[in-house]
């Protein structure tokens, strides 16, 4: 897995959970993450999957771009959906690993609007 680990990887969350993690330092996760005991992350490949599966119906929501060589070593590619490899941190998310954060707007269709990379 080593030579195709991507510089990049995401986390979508929302604007208030955000807001609580500029606040304090480090994003703890979302309710999905404390139940799972991990914060999910998803590659460039995954994410509009994930957003499309999980988030549909939410509002005011964030991709956060984080750099995956400022995880250390509590960051862990495990099997999920349909046998495909997912990054996991077993450690809150220190906010100087997030890069970027870009909002996803709702189009007219209903569908989230993502960057054009995606």
């Amino acid at each position: 897995m080593e030579a195709n680990i991507p510089e990049l990887i995401y986390k979508v969350t929302s604007q208030t959970e955000w807001d609580t993690a500029q606040s304090v330092g480090v994003f703890a996760g979302a309710p999905i993450d404390f139940q799972d005991g991990y914060i999910h992350f998803s590659t460039e490949k995954q994410v509009r999957e994930t957003v499309e599966k999980h988030f549909q119906g939410q509002v005011e929501l964030l991709l956060l771009s984080v750099e995956i060589g400022r995880l250390g070593h509590e960051i862990k590619w495990e099997e999920s959906r349909g046998g495909q490899l997912f990054p996991h941190l077993y450690a809150p998310l220190a906010i100087e690993a997030v890069v970027e954060v870009t909002e996803l707007p709702i189009g007219k269709d209903g569908r989230f609007i993502f960057p054009e990379k995606f």
